[in-house]
């Protein structure tokens, strides 16, 4: 039997949810983002105290197919953008009609409908974020983060940025270097006075 659970998008809340079914005795052949499959139905007792559980956990048990398949646009996308160590080098409309088994445009329309936003702003909004995260570790440059993800260039990269965060990529950097440059100013301080 599969269960589909909202917002269980990390390793974290996967682990959270495979103590949960322990707890119900209910033995489980996968436990993945945002799905479950478990080995035998459920009584209705197991499925209300379930619920319970994980809305305390923050996370959801979903009936409703409708807001399962957007659920499932949302995951996809997260473990795309977030949980990959590839450079992405996929067409998201495609690759999401693929895995879901929907016509993009029914996606699409099912997606804009009820988070109000398109499935289109919602990559881009998590690319920007995993771009911020990148430039944080510091690991790669520009260029290299632009091909990690995807982008044609840096430009486009740079063009996406400034209209999510208000800031361009060199000046986001700028503003993390300044705020670690105060830290560090901060430990020779500290370190003078003893």
């Amino acid at each position: 039997m599969k269960l589909f659970i909202k917002y269980m998008v990390s390793n974290r809340c996967k682990m959270v949810v495979k103590e949960i079914l322990k707890e119900l005795n209910l033995p489980f052949i996968l436990v993945d983002f945002g799905e479950v499959e478990i080995m035998e139905d459920i009584s209705l007792e197991q499925r209300e105290f379930l619920k319970k559980e994980l809305l305390e956990s923050g996370l959801e048990l979903m009936d409703d197919k409708k807001s399962i398949l957007i659920e499932k646009i949302k995951t996809i996308i997260i473990q795309m953008i977030h949980h990959t160590q590839e450079d992405i080098k996929i067409n998201f409309s495609d690759y999401l009609s693929e895995k879901l088994h929907h016509n993009y445009n029914y996606l699409a329309n099912l997606f804009s409908d009820a988070q109000g936003t398109t499935i289109e702003h919602y990559i881009i909004y998590n690319k920007i974020e995993r771009v911020k995260e990148l430039m944080i570790y510091g690991e790669l440059t520009i260029t290299e983060i632009a091909y990690k993800m995807n982008y044609s260039s840096v430009a486009h990269l740079s063009s996406q940025f400034k209209k999510v965060t208000g800031l361009s990529p060199s000046h986001f950097k700028q503003l993390k270097d300044k705020r670690r440059n105060q830290i560090e100013e901060i430990a020779y301080d500290t370190g003078k006075k003893n």
